[in-house]
């Protein structure tokens, strides 16, 4: 029998011995029970060129010291290779063996080796505490030719870990090192018969270790949505959410915006950290050390406004943190006394309208201009005078109204320039850093949409702030306000209407992507934590730009109240505030415009073979209804349909089922059928075709009821279109309003109610039984089948039944000359329109 040493590795307390065998004599291959008869196993141990025997045990060679014999095995956890190893011989996998005959040579690194599923792999396991579980990970490593290190060097590869904490974890995290679960290493034993199967590739990635992978984690303080939303992420991330009263939680996490003190019954072992740990955690798909993010207890009522947001936490002795606070304080509080302005007395006489609306207080704005900016604008053209970022220190009791207004101007227009530049600085350059860790979370077209229209307003308000600034601290009673605004004004209505009118997708866009990416999320979550975002998310943030002009106006419009029609400044801030007034009006104006033409792209692509020139330069779209057909022009069953009232044409489509939007699509038109449409395209109908429209009168079962009149000039006859309108939101007087209206426009005429007539059912054969839908609609089909000829009739240009000749006989062509006496009983006034 071979000479043996071993070899004790300590893994977390527990020891497991490993077997070394000195060289022997001459090599010898011994095929194991089953491979005797294994076609590809012969084939390959004749590849080495030695001597090459069978046998169902392998006893027999065991004690045979004229040969060094490799015993290879099908199957490393039957009773044979457990006698075998017992005996300390060499052992071997048939997939093993296979892959060393590629060289013809044969090796051996003291253990028995299956397969070389992880060749190279050189591991360090931590966290584990039950001796079983790190003898069978430790075995399976070796089977798999892989090694196991006590400490993390140089050489180490990857890092098995039970859990996502402790100092070989930080380790690894920071040097980037693969952290990995011990499901990675039964997932790679689950390959182990696949010769030149790896554990080290892309396909073996989702075995990382989980982010909370068994933390056990209490959430303290947190806002209902917010702590369901974070459990959940717990649980996705493999953690545990769990109560203060477990004693073996290992994470304590304390929303520190509005707990204050540590909970008196908090486990023992557990580290009790801010949310930011929480969040920083998601972000990076990797916990930090908690030693950076641990909860301090703070005293808040001696802590001012302006302290709370912009002091956190950092690491270092308590006494140290102490220390640093009251200078900051101290520090503060001769800020305060010095240059900050004083709140006004509750007393005290009411501020402007303006002064209401959020924000705009010249001390309570939650973004304090000079948090994240620098202290001193870069002096004017010629002149080595710097102008501070911040209106002068004033006392506004001794100011005039006219200056105590501006000068809340000027402090909200600082506010919202330390807005922008907190959304670049904070949130939209980090996110451009292609190097952060994880990889980017928003690709360059993404970016460009959520922050693109940014850049011209930030360029225009820092400018404007600027200016402002420098006059606020060079103030004369002859000072001119409205020139400023009226230098900015063109720029303004150049850089606004780009993000206004885009924002609402805009705000479900960052909706959509912060839901379905967590670390997205969980950079905003931090990014709002931050002192220079003022506890705002994102979507607060980005608002200010909708609110910015409107709050402008007013208090341009406070300003020029309080000042003298003598005053050369009184004319310019008239011209400014009615520029800044046509700037949201053409914002308003471009806004609905390109809302409009939005929804005609989203209607083309909601119409099966809908036609291309559907969407044009100059269409816009007026006004939709669902209707039921009751005549056989357009389906003529009896469908319901949809009408796209255009500026100059009407679509008629057909809703499509359910059922029909389910069919089995041949392979052809997969890539068509990727997104469902609503509806299949039947008609599209030019307005200058419609030559009348129809009311039918309401009975008792007779009810929204509507008919038109089509004439082309390539056709002959008429054709009647006969609907019922079957929705709630919008009434058969309102639509047939819109319709007469824009056919009118069309027609380049204004006698509006010519295009309207009044009918009773029984003028065209429908009784008000028949037209009842729950009760009798095929009849209504048939009698609207058979009456649609009579109807197109009546209406003919060359003749009229004697039936209906006397009801129409004073209803002539639109397109005619009606005397003013004959107007039509149930018309609609051109007066009555223009109202509508």
């Amino acid at each position: 029998m071979a000479e043996q040493t071993q070899t004790c590795i300590v893994l977390n307390d527990v020891t497991v011995v490993s077997q070394d065998i000195e060289p022997c004599g001459d090599p010898r291959i011994c095929l194991v029970g089953s491979l005797a008869d294994d076609a590809e196993t012969v084939e390959a141990a004749k590849k080495f060129n030695v001597p090459v025997v069978t046998s169902e045990t392998g006893e027999e060679y065991v004690s045979d010291s004229a040969f060094c014999t490799y015993f290879v095995l099908s199957d490393f956890e039957s009773p044979v290779f457990e006698e075998l190893d017992k005996a300390g011989v060499r052992l071997l996998g048939k997939p093993a063996l296979i892959e060393l005959s590629g060289n013809g040579v044969l090796t051996y690194t003291r253990r028995p080796v299956f397969c070389h599923v992880m060749k190279d792999a050189i591991l360090v396991f931590t966290g584990f505490r039950k001796k079983n579980e790190v003898c069978r990970l430790l075995k399976l490593v070796h089977y798999m030719g892989g090694s196991v290190k006590n400490e993390i060097i140089d050489t180490v590869t990857h890092l098995l870990a039970y859990s996502s904490t402790g100092e070989k974890y930080q380790y690894a995290n920071t040097f980037n090192i693969p952290i990995m679960s011990e499901d990675w290493v039964h997932a790679a034993w689950a390959h182990r018969d696949e010769v030149g199967a790896r554990a080290t590739t892309d396909t073996m990635a989702k075995y990382k270790l989980k982010v909370f992978q068994n933390l056990r984690i209490v959430l303290v303080g947190f806002q209902e949505e917010d702590q369901s939303q974070m459990e959940d992420l717990v649980t996705q991330n493999g953690g545990f959410n769990t109560t203060l009263e477990d004693q073996q939680a290992t994470h304590v996490v304390l929303e520190d915006q509005t707990v204050t003190e540590k909970p008196p019954d908090c486990p023992p072992k557990a580290h009790v950290v801010k949310a930011e740990w929480f969040w920083t955690s998601i972000q990076m798909e990797a916990p930090p050390s908690e030693t950076l993010h641990l909860f301090e207890e703070l005293n808040a009522s001696m802590l001012s406004p302006r302290q709370m947001f912009s002091s956190p936490s950092t690491p270092g002795s308590r006494s140290r943190r102490r220390k640093r606070l009251r200078e900051t304080v101290q520090h503060l509080a001769q800020d305060d006394s010095s240059s900050a302005l004083p709140s006004a007395p509750a007393s005290s006489k009411r501020r402007s309208s303006a002064g209401d609306l959020a924000f705009l207080s010249a001390d309570g704005s939650f973004l304090d201009d000079t948090a994240s900016t620098p202290n001193r604008l870069a002096p004017p053209s010629g002149s080595s005078e710097q102008i501070p970022l911040s209106p002068p220190p004033v006392d506004l009791r001794q100011l005039s109204a006219r200056q105590r207004v501006f000068h809340e101007l000027v402090k909200t227009e600082c506010n919202y320039v330390s807005i922008l530049d907190a959304i670049e600085k904070v949130i939209k350059v980090p996110l451009e850093n292609n190097s952060q860790s994880g990889g980017p979370m928003l690709d360059s077209q993404e970016l460009r949409y959520i922050f693109g229209n940014l850049p011209p307003i930030h360029t225009v308000h820092t400018r404007m702030r600027d200016d402002l600034l420098h006059l606020a601290h060079n103030w004369t009673p002859d000072a001119s306000i409205g020139e400023i605004i009226l230098k900015y004004s063109t720029e303004l209505e150049k850089a606004y209407p780009p993000f206004i009118n885009f924002f609402e997708n805009m705000k479900e866009m960052l909706q959509k992507i912060s839901s379905e990416r967590p670390r997205f999320h969980a950079f905003l979550k931090i990014a709002q934590n931050k002192p220079e975002c003022g506890r705002q998310s994102l979507q607060e943030l980005l608002i200010r730009p909708v609110q910015r002009l409107p709050s402008m106006s007013l208090l341009i419009g406070d300003i020029l109240k309080h000042t003298e029609k003598t005053s050369p400044d009184h004319v310019a801030l008239e011209q400014a505030l009615d520029k800044i007034k046509s700037v949201m009006t053409f914002i308003n104006d471009d806004k609905r415009k390109t809302e409009a033409k939005l929804k005609l792209f989203e209607i083309h692509n909601d119409i099966e073979m809908c036609p291309p020139n559907l969407v044009a330069s100059h269409r816009m779209h007026m006004s939709k209804v669902d209707v039921t057909e009751l005549s056989d022009s357009c389906s003529g069953r009896g469908d319901t349909l949809t009408l796209f009232l255009f500026n100059d044409v009407l679509e008629i489509c057909k809703k499509k089922s359910k059922y029909n939007s389910i069919k089995s699509p041949s392979r052809a038109n997969l890539h068509a059928l990727k997104s469902i449409k609503t509806y299949k395209h039947l008609e599209m109908m030019n307005l200058a075709h419609i030559k009348r429209i129809v009311d039918i009168r309401e009975t008792e079962d007779c009810h929204n009821v509507f008919a038109l009149i089509i004439r082309s000039n390539q056709e002959l006859k008429e054709r009647l279109f006969t609907f019922t309108l079957i929705q709630d939101d919008i009434t058969k007087s309102t639509f047939l309003k819109t319709l007469c209206r824009t056919v009118a426009n069309i027609a380049c005429r204004n006698d509006v109610e010519n295009f309207l007539v009044s009918m009773d059912p029984h003028h065209l054969d429908i009784e008000t039984s028949d037209v009842s839908l729950t009760n009798a609609l095929s009849k209504a089909l048939k009698f609207a089948t058979r009456t649609g000829r009579k109807v197109s009739r009546a209406f003919s240009f060359n003749k009229s039944p004697s039936k209906l000749k006397r009801a129409v006989s004073t209803v002539m062509s639109p397109f005619g000359t009606l005397p003013q006496q004959s107007s039509m009983r149930g018309a609609t006034s051109v007066n009555n329109l223009a109202a509508h």
